[in-house]
């Protein structure tokens, strides 16, 4: 017996949940580094948000802009600082994010959840 796999997940998915190799895969193959949900999610938001730095490293390799903000005007590096991510600020750092990007900026997260920590390096 044969069980259904389901529907494949979505490009948005793998990066929500931090597959790298398949989400590198769709990359590889032309999806659009930058490409966003209907609330302006890109990719890059969605792996910064969750956690994934080896995502998000990958979507950077791959020509993602780091401070591409949504709908809201929120920033991947503000997400990954209200979320307490320590090693997806650092990979976005490196990579040039603005910690002044955005509203609220990563700055005023930091500032407003007590994670100055974070931007330390980034006076």
């Amino acid at each position: 017996m044969s069980h259904d796999p389901g529907p494949a997940p979505t490009t948005f998915t793998l990066a929500r949940d931090g597959d790298t190799a398949a989400l590198t895969a769709h990359l590889n193959t032309g999806t659009p580094p930058d490409l966003a949900n209907g609330r302006g999610d890109t990719l890059l938001m969605l792996a910064a948000y969750h956690g994934h730095p080896a995502t998000v490293a990958a979507l950077l390799a791959h020509g993602a802009t780091p401070d591409l903000a949504n709908d809201r005007e929120q920033t991947p590096l503000a997400g990954a600082v209200f979320k307490g991510h320590t090693e997806v600020v650092q990979v976005l750092l490196a990579a040039g994010a603005d910690p002044d990007a955005g509203n609220p900026s990563a700055r005023q997260a930091a500032a407003m959840f007590g994670r100055e920590h974070l931007l330390a390096a980034h006076p």
